[in-house]
């Protein structure tokens, strides 16, 4: 089972950089998204990230070109039909498998169909599907043209042969896969529940985050929790903390955060709103 072609569903920042990083592996890419203003501003985006890659000299002009032809924007859903499907939508069960059951019909028997989700159960997803042998998780790290990792996840039905392709395609494009088996957050979610949550409830007790962030950056951590809240977006990291914290049982030490839930009902989402918990329009 060969991927030779791939669309990716949503066209936020994970799905404009999943797009990206298969468009430069030499992979044509459909890239659909139903909000229009939403879709520009993803080819912006993405023309703005060769465009540094270009000025570091990562990349030449026409290798540049050659990436950014290979990206289809589109807002037609009849325009997605590819060897792999990759959902990047907004993290709720419901529009997500209404999603895959339109792709469903657009597409042949041997399409893999594949969710960006960062915590939801892929065997929760699967259970409305018609495709459940033909169904995981792919789940790429924010920045997606940066980040290495990639967890492939494998629900109770996926078949070994959509794993393997799932695996071979992510080598393909120049990540590492790690195969692991679908429950709450998988794995980095899971283990990076602590981090959040610890410095949330130390911010919420009084220290600033500012100084959480400085002294965990200098103890090596490459960006500090909340700077990394704000890049992935409060919504998505509120949302799959009380997705753990639900899934495992509502156990007091995974309790998501006030603070944090303040932040998403103000519309303080972080870098992609100006603000979260710091101020990016200054």
């Amino acid at each position: 089972m060969e991927i030779n072609s791939v669309c990716v569903c949503g066209a936020g920042t994970m799905g404009s950089g999943i797009a990206q990083v298969a468009a430069t592996a030499g992979i044509p890419v459909v890239l659909y998204e139903l909000n229009a203003t939403v879709l520009e501003k993803a080819r912006a985006g993405i023309q703005k990230s060769l465009q540094t890659l270009l000025e570091k000299g990562k990349l030449d002009a026409a290798a540049s070109e050659a990436i950014f032809r290979r990206i289809r924007f589109s807002g037609n859903i009849d325009d997605c039909v590819a060897d792999l499907v990759v959902e990047a939508i907004i993290e709720k069960p419901e529009a997500k498998t209404s999603l895959f059951t339109q792709l469903a019909d657009r597409n042949g028997a041997t399409t893999i169909f594949a969710s960006n989700t960062s915590s939801l159960s892929i065997n929760d997803l699967a259970s409305a599907l018609p495709v459940s042998e033909r169904f995981a998780g792919l789940h790429f790290f924010n920045p997606a043209p940066l980040m290495k990792l990639v967890e492939v996840v494998r629900g109770a039905h996926t078949s070994d042969t959509v794993v393997n392709a799932l695996l071979q395609f992510t080598r393909m494009v120049g990540k590492v896969p790690v195969l692991c088996k679908d429950a709450p957050g998988f794995i980095v979610n899971r283990v990076a529940r602590p981090y959040y949550i610890e410095s949330l409830r130390m911010a919420e007790e009084g220290i600033p985050y500012e100084t959480i962030d400085r002294l965990l950056e200098a103890q090596g951590f490459k960006m500090g929790p909340f700077k990394l809240m704000d890049l992935i977006g409060n919504d998505v990291n509120y949302a799959v903390s009380c997705s753990v914290y639900a899934q495992m049982g509502a156990p007091e030490r995974l309790r998501p955060s006030a603070l944090q839930q303040e932040r998403v009902e103000s519309g303080n989402l972080g870098r992609k709103t100006g603000k979260g918990y710091y101020d990016y329009q200054k």
